[in-house]
């Protein structure tokens, strides 16, 4: 089975899934192999890793960790060409189709490309959409790009749409990490009711009543960062585990 598909039998037997990010820029080592290593027992059905800006030179060790301690799919999420490494499962291949940038459209695609290739990650391709949020975050300022405004459904309707047409496996949307507010739930139930791929929402998301309300409005997959690297507590990441797969039964 695939990554891609392990990801739709989540979806399927649970209504949703709920996918950690873990930053391994911002987590010290020993937190990031803990919390890795907690994440399947807390309720945790994937960990995503990786940042729109890293500073560090150790990505490909991090991987080793992160893939050392946990049996979960564990699935890059780049912020560039740099972070690319053999020790995942598999790799959203994104492109940030809600800006007009070139750089962050196509071009570390390509120059990501051939390691991808070369190290066999499955690649999930992803139509990525940053939101509005209150703040600026710091995808919105390395990417150099305008979010879709918060009100406007029809205009992520459309990109998502797109998205869809040109082949991708999924939409991500994006408030940014650390951002003042999440994703709207009105956007997230226009978007899912609009396409026909999975929904990943994240950003924003603090509290677990956040994160069931947007499986509620019709996300697939909920994804929780900067919350849980804030807590540290694992009582904490099973309470949001919690709420994003009962609101998902309750709505199915």
């Amino acid at each position: 089975m695939s990554v891609f598909e392990r990801l739709l039998s989540i979806r399927e037997e649970k209504g949703a899934g709920f996918f950690l990010l873990l930053d391994p820029d911002r987590i010290d080592r020993g937190q990031l192999i803990k919390t890795a290593e907690t994440a399947e027992a807390c309720g945790v059905d994937a960990v995503l890793a990786g940042s729109s800006f890293i500073t560090g030179h150790d990505f490909d060790a991090r991987m080793t960790d992160i893939k050392g301690a946990t049996d979960l799919p564990v699935i890059i999420f780049p912020g560039n060409a740099g972070q690319v490494s053999r020790h995942a499962d598999g790799i959203l291949f994104m492109s940030l189709i809600s800006g007009r940038n070139p750089t962050y459209l196509i071009e570390e695609q390509v120059k990501a490309a051939p390691a991808v290739k070369t190290f066999g990650l499955e690649t999930i391709p992803t139509g990525y959409m940053l939101i509005e949020s209150g703040t600026v975050t710091s995808v919105q300022y390395i990417s150099g790009t305008m979010p879709i405004p918060r009100g406007k459904n029809d205009i992520a309707m459309a990109h998502a749409l797109a998205a869809q047409y040109l082949g991708m496996k999924m939409i991500y949307l994006e408030a940014g990490s650390g951002s003042d507010r999440g994703v709207p739930e009105e956007m997230v139930a226009a978007v899912s009711g609009y396409v026909e791929l999975p929904v990943v929402v994240g950003g924003g998301i603090r509290k677990p009543q956040q994160a069931a309300d947007r499986v509620s409005a019709g996300a697939s997959f909920i994804v929780v960062g900067t919350a849980v690297e804030e807590s540290c507590d694992e009582g904490f990441l099973t309470e949001m585990s919690d709420a994003v797969h009962t609101a998902a039964r309750t709505t199915v």
